[in-house]
């Protein structure tokens, strides 16, 4: 099992907190956030992950290396920024199974990734966790229907439901459509207008979900992940 972890986001919203970090590398419960990320993967036998990095890329590289606790890394470095996207697509670039696991690298998902990378069949171009929250408005809405995502309900709209987890088994040969450039958002530009034709497997997660994306949360996980 590989991994794809994108560390490569600029952390508009948490300027005020992290000046001269990218935000995997914000202090949670006293170390890196990506370490606790890193260590989700060991744990579940991952036997290489793959950093997206971009933004501030050199403290990652200077912090982790090419090895964590005995887990081989490797780099897709995005000389320009590229969106969600483009990050993928140039990590998949690197993968060496026939899918991998992708990773936001600001959130923190209790999911079993081992089960959900089974669970993958080799026909379909991608698997997506989903997860049950009490109100979408912060996130927008996933639409399920018989195993399969059907479509996404844009954010803003309040009430419980489904979002998308961000996390993904994603097939190394995706078919990517020939009009996307080379800068896009893998779930505004690819999933929204092209569900119907990728038809992404929903791996439905009950557990633990948080977003360090903004500054309460990231004040929220340090002592929610302080025994993770």
């Amino acid at each position: 099992m590989e991994a794809i972890i994108l560390a490569g986001g600029l952390g508009t919203r948490l300027r005020s907190r992290l000046t001269d970090l990218p935000k995997v590398m914000a202090p949670v419960a006293g170390r890196p956030f990506l370490s606790i990320l890193l260590d989700q993967l060991r744990a579940a036998g991952c036997a290489r992950v793959i950093l997206s990095v971009g933004h501030l890329r050199q403290t990652i590289l200077d912090a982790f290396r090419d090895d964590y606790q005995g887990m081989p890394l490797a780099y897709a470095i995005e000389e320009t920024p590229l969106g969600t996207g483009g990050a993928i697509r140039l990590a998949l670039a690197q993968v060496r199974e026939a899918s991998a696991l992708v990773l936001n690298g600001d959130t923190y998902v209790n999911l079993d990734f081992a089960a959900m990378h089974a669970q993958h069949a080799p026909g379909d171009a991608m698997s997506m966790a989903v997860t049950e929250v009490p109100d979408t408005a912060r996130y927008g809405g996933v639409l399920v229907e018989h195993g399969r995502v059907a479509g996404f309900v844009e954010k803003g709209r309040s009430g419980p439901g489904w979002i998308n987890a961000g996390v993904y088994v994603v097939a190394r040969a995706f078919p990517w459509p020939e009009t996307l450039p080379e800068r896009f958002s893998f779930e505004t530009d690819l999933l929204v207008p092209f569900v119907d034709r990728l038809r992404p497997v929903a791996y439905a997660h009950t557990g633990y979900f948080l977003d360090i994306g903004v500054p309460e949360d990231l004040d929220r996980a340090q002592q929610e992940l302080a025994s993770r």
